[in-house]
């Protein structure tokens, strides 16, 4: 998680040297001064990726906690474990055995639909054995939909004070309308991606 906590850090320091090189903080008003560092165009686009690269520290360290418990396997779920990202991996691919009936075994079509359950919940293992039985194509479909709807929750300005719960917090999630519109897209792309990279099961 290093490189971005250091290259968020740097990122954030730019933006506020070149808005104090640019502007004389002595003459801003009080709401002016809440917003230095993001005054001029170049130091709010440097702090806007430096925020942004600060918000990717905690996921990335859960993954590698849990790549370090599980090994790779264990790595998309570990990422994407926290907030809402942590509900898309298992809802992606219950979505995806229900609309790809040909990319996974029987098996696999059978456990898949609990996987939504078990999403909304905020279980994400039930996205494990999908993962580990075909790592290469499940992990990155799971990841991008899981980033895609990290993405849409931030910039709807979402936020939830409970750390766990699923659907079950939802009354303490803050705009949840674009709460469940970040879900449902995400496990949407998450679902076509796996539809897309994952190769026919031989029919039994």
């Amino acid at each position: 998680m290093l490189p971005f906590v250091v290259g968020g850090g740097i990122l954030i320091a730019l933006a506020f040297l070149i808005d104090g090189f640019s502007v004389d903080i002595n003459s801003l008003s009080d709401e002016a001064r809440a917003a230095f560092g993001t005054i001029t165009p170049v130091a709010a686009a440097l702090k806007g990726i430096g925020d942004l690269a600060f918000g990717f520290m905690l996921p990335v360290l859960a993954g590698f906690i849990a790549m370090s418990i599980g090994d790779r396997p264990a790595l998309a779920v570990g990422f994407v474990g926290g907030m809402i990202g942590g509900m898309v991996p298992p809802c992606a691919i219950a979505l995806a055995t229900l609309l790809f009936k040909n990319k996974f075994t029987k098996e696999e079509r059978e456990s898949g639909p609990v996987n939504f359950i078990m999403g909304l919940a905020f279980i994400t293992e039930g996205a494990i054995p999908f993962a580990a039985s075909d790592p290469l194509h499940v992990l990155p479909s799971c990841i991008v939909g899981a980033a895609a709807a990290g993405a849409l929750s931030m910039a709807g300005g979402c936020t939830l004070m409970a750390p766990h719960g699923g659907i079950f917090v939802f009354p303490v999630v803050e705009n949840p309308l674009m709460y469940l519109v970040a879900l449902v897209v995400g496990t949407v792309i998450g679902a076509v991606l796996l539809g897309i990279l994952k190769k026919k099961v031989p029919a039994a």
